[in-house]
C-alpha cells in the first residue's frame, strides 16, 4: 500500500493527538468537506479529531497515496469506515475530502 508522504504525515498528527504537527501540515487556507459539505477545518478537526481521540487506520490507498479507505475512531461516533481524499501543494495537504464510505 501506497501512502503520500504528507497523507501519512497528517495521519500520525492524529494518531498521535499532535495537533502543532497537524496543523502544521496545511496550507495558509486549507478547506475541507464532510460528506459533501464544507465545513470549518479547525473547528471539525478540533471536534471529531482531536478532543474525541480520533484515530485513523488505513485500510487501502489509491496508487497516488491520496485517496483513502480508513477506518475512523473517536468517542463520539465509534468505528467508521470513510473515505479520504486529499490535496497535496508543496508538501502541505490544501483540501481533504472525507465521508461515510
Amino acid at each position: 500500500m501506497t501512502i503520500d508522504p504528507t497523507v501519512e504525515a497528517f495521519i500520525a498528527a492524529v494518531n498521535a493527538g499532535d495537533r502543532e504537527a497537524f496543523y502544521g501540515l496545511l496550507t495558509d487556507n486549507a478547506t475541507m468537506s464532510d460528506d459533501g459539505s464544507d465545513r470549518d477545518l479547525r473547528a471539525w478537526t478540533t471536534k471529531e479529531l482531536f478532543e474525541d481521540n480520533g484515530t485513523m487506520k488505513v485500510e487501502s490507498s489509491s496508487e497516488d497515496g491520496k485517496s483513502l479507505i480508513v477506518h475512523v475512531h473517536n468517542d463520539t461516533w465509534g468505528e467508521m469506515r470513510t473515505y479520504w481524499r486529499f490535496a497535496v501543494e508543496s508538501g502541505k495537504v490544501s483540501r481533504f475530502e472525507t465521508g461515510q464510505a
